[in-house]
């Protein structure tokens, strides 16, 4: 295979297909051909030989040959070459600085782009509208006030405040910062703007994820819209998860018939990105179908397509169609999986404990040589935890190659607490601590509960005091129900009444629903009603409140009470949806609502549960056991 790059001398690669060893051309023009080359094959090989020739040559002082080496090292996430390139040009243009400057933004090293560009003026380089582009989103990254009013105010000096992409970047900039007044009058300032510069400010506004101001930014857009702008994909983007909230829907509606109506999902990248979000509004809003409407009519649909109509599933809890689709997305349009793909599946193996699914999913994620990912460790941890397989929850947790974090140390602690393994989550709690790691919110709430289902009150009490006054730790509404719940099952009523009467916030529904539960456990009446009338208040809309409250008065024989409150629910138009239990065989969820008939074998379930029944209470045996098993042949 032979290559001819604008030249007569003709070189012959040893490997043509990877470029890892070539007969280099001497001149900085062919030099530059190769570093082109190592991008396109990904080949960091070809740049370190590339690099060698460069030294050999002399030319490593020449600063566009440098520039583009270093962006090279930079692309491949070896920033530390980059800045020895860097570092060995002697004089420095500004098209250096530049490409080091982004450089490190590529690596996510937003500290060190930002203080590289404050050395600038002790080398008198002075910065170009590129400089300040890019720094700015160095600034807006950190969130640094400081640096932002320092990257605005060398715009100015340097006259490129009047350019539009500084601008845009600097309406960018302060709206991440959360300096919205600052981000206005950049904006209001500015002699032109283009689509960007809109963008930019409801980018800005956006990101506050406030419904509430739905009708300002749609005012904005319809600013934008009289100016003579057209909303673009990037708009519609920003706008679309705000729409997803409370109250917002019906603009979420509005967005996705201007998407139709102009068009904009019928290009290859906006039909994936514009759908992936308006999937995500609609089932943020519980409309699930909706959202499946969208993902089946796109054209093209990659991972993300497919893992934002999975989460919408696991979102509306509908984990059946999650899993569903989870296999679909592999089998049917031979997509694989990615990290995250994997992470918003493994809640609808958790929900109802699907054991086997997870298992699956795990050994996916080791042949793929994914296992040792922090978000999908502590998914999986999470995962089994809730499927009762604490070992295999332990031995995730326990593996060398996963970087613990404080939710992977919540997620294990949590486990422990939601089975009742008091003594398994108090020494994990201890070895988090002796090894420097702050507990947080969840951390405590999994340790105390742990505590209150095994009855170890006092050492409850203890950790409860550990963390409020060495750690300085704000009690929270969730951690003060971990106490009443402890309490209140160890029959200290009195106790957790009074705890509820001084406790630093205000109590809310998990409170005195923890109260309820102990006072029914421990048949306190007049505890149970007084806790029912305070959640009753606090939620006037849930019915399991007024039925709960209504069973109590009922057990009295206070007929006249169960009348009103019943009046009560029928008048606010209150009614408790049915319980609900469901069974997973064979890979097909069974739900069970009370006094269900629709199951095809209804008849046979009820007699084999009334056998049961008879045998619980110790009165006998069904004549024929064989009957039982007969369910396993459906």
């Amino acid at each position: 295979m032979t290559f001819c790059p604008l030249t007569r001398t003709i070189f012959t690669p040893k490997t043509s297909r990877y470029y890892t060893s070539a007969t280099v051309l001497d001149s900085p023009f062919s030099l530059l051909h190769f570093l082109l080359l190592s991008a396109t094959h990904e080949s960091l090989q070809l740049t370190k030989q590339v690099h060698a020739r460069m030294f050999l040559l002399g030319l490593t002082q020449n600063p566009f040959l440098a520039s583009k080496l270093l962006t090279s090292y930079a692309c491949f996430g070896h920033i530390t070459e980059s800045r020895t390139v860097f570092h060995s040009v002697k004089d420095k243009s500004i098209y250096l600085w530049n490409s080091m400057i982004n450089g490190y933004l590529r690596n996510y090293s937003y500290v060190e782009a930002f203080d590289l560009f404050c050395k600038m003026g002790h080398f008198n380089a002075k910065p170009d509208d590129f400089t300040l582009a890019t720094v700015s989103k160095a600034a807006a990254e950190i969130r640094d006030l400081n640096a932002a009013k320092l990257v605005h105010c060398q715009s100015i000096k340097n006259g490129f405040v009047l350019d539009i992409v500084v601008s845009n970047s600097l309406i960018s900039m302060y709206g991440k910062c959360g300096v919205f007044v600052a981000m206005k009058k950049v904006f209001d300032e500015m002699c032109e703007r283009n689509v960007g510069s809109w963008n930019a400010l409801i980018s800005g506004y956006a990101n506050i994820r406030d419904w509430r101001l739905a009708k300002y930014l749609w005012e904005v857009v319809k600013n934008m819209q009289i100016d003579g702008m057209k909303l673009d994909g990037f708009t519609l983007s920003s706008l679309l998860p705000l729409s997803s909230n409370e109250g917002g829907c019906d603009y979420g509606r509005e967005l996705h018939c201007y998407v139709l109506k102009n068009e904009l999902h019928s290009s290859f990248g906006s039909d994936v990105h514009l759908g992936c979000c308006l999937i995500d509004m609609y089932s943020r809003s519980n409309k699930i179908l909706m959202g499946r409407n969208v993902f089946d009519r796109m054209r093209f649909r990659n991972v993300y397509a497919w893992t934002a109509m999975i989460n919408g599933y696991v979102e509306n809890g509908d984990f059946d169609e999650a899993l569903i689709l989870f296999q679909e997305m592999q089998l049917n349009d031979g997509i694989e999986p990615n990290k995250v793909s994997l992470v918003s599946a493994l809640p609808a193996c958790s929900s109802y404990a699907g054991l086997m699914a997870g298992k699956q999913i795990h050994g996916y994620a080791i042949r793929k040589e994914l296992s040792h990912d922090v978000a999908l460790c502590n998914a999986l941890i999470d995962m089994y935890s809730k499927c009762g397989s604490l070992n295999c929850a332990r031995q995730v947790f326990e593996n060398v190659s996963f970087c613990k974090d404080a939710i992977a140390w919540s997620s294990m602690i949590c486990g422990y607490g939601l089975h009742g393994k008091a003594e398994e989550a108090i020494s994990l709690y201890e070895q988090m601590r002796l090894l420097g790691n702050k507990p947080d919110m969840i951390t405590v709430v999994g340790v105390l509960s742990a505590c209150g289902r095994s009855g170890l009150v006092n050492k409850g009490l203890s950790i409860y005091n550990s963390v409020t006054n060495e750690y300085g730790m704000k009690p929270t509404v969730e951690i003060c129900a971990c106490i009443v719940d402890m309490l209140g099952r160890s029959g200290q009523l009195d106790h957790a009444l009074d705890f509820i009467k001084t406790m630093p916030v205000d109590p809310g529904p998990s409170v005195w629903g923890a109260l309820v539960s102990a006072s029914i456990m421990h048949g306190n009446l007049e505890m149970q009603d007084l806790a029912h009338r305070f959640l009753i208040q606090l939620e006037p809309k849930n019915p399991s409140n007024y039925v709960s409250l209504s069973n109590l008065h009922a057990s009295s024989k206070r007929w006249d009470v169960v009348a009103g409150l019943r009046k009560m629910m029928k008048e606010r138009g209150l009614r408790k949806a049915p319980g609900c239990s469901w069974i997973s065989i064979n890979g097909k969820t069974h739900c069970f609502y009370v006094a269900d008939k629709a199951h095809p074998h209804f008849s046979l379930i009820y007699k084999i549960l009334d056998e049961l029944i008879f045998i619980m209470k110790g009165a006998g045996y069904p004549n024929d056991f064989e009957e039982l098993t007969q369910i396993t042949s459906y």
